[in-house]
């Protein structure tokens, strides 16, 4: 599944920004962002076993929402300027993300 592919690279890449920020001693904006940035991969991979059609949008409706905290853990480390990483790509694929997993969900509930 593409989206699974999508969200564990970018799980990965968030790694690095994560080493940085704990470089930087922003533990707790460091730790937030691993949490909900991973949380997303691991629900699309649930989701990809569920047990009914409802099991399936619920955790994609999970990962939805893991991907909109996401968004604003890095909004705040942007504005904050946390880091001296650009955070502009990861906005940007965190944008595409939460808009497949939107339309996976939508797209989803359609055929119930």
């Amino acid at each position: 599944m593409l989206i699974e592919d999508k969200t564990f690279k970018f799980s990965l890449s968030i790694i690095k920004l994560v080493k940085d920020l704990k470089a930087n001693k922003e533990f707790v904006f460091a730790d937030q962002l691993l949490r909900s940035s991973t949380s997303i991969g691991a629900n699309v991979v649930e989701a990809g076993a569920g047990q009914s059609k409802r099991d399936f949008i619920a955790k994609m409706a999970i990962a939805s929402k893991e991907a909109r905290e996401t968004r604003y853990w890095l909004r705040l480390i942007k504005e904050s300027e946390l880091t001296k990483m650009g955070t502009e790509s990861y906005l940007d694929e965190i944008d595409q993300i939460i808009k497949i997993l939107t339309k996976i969900v939508k797209t989803s509930q359609e055929t119930i």
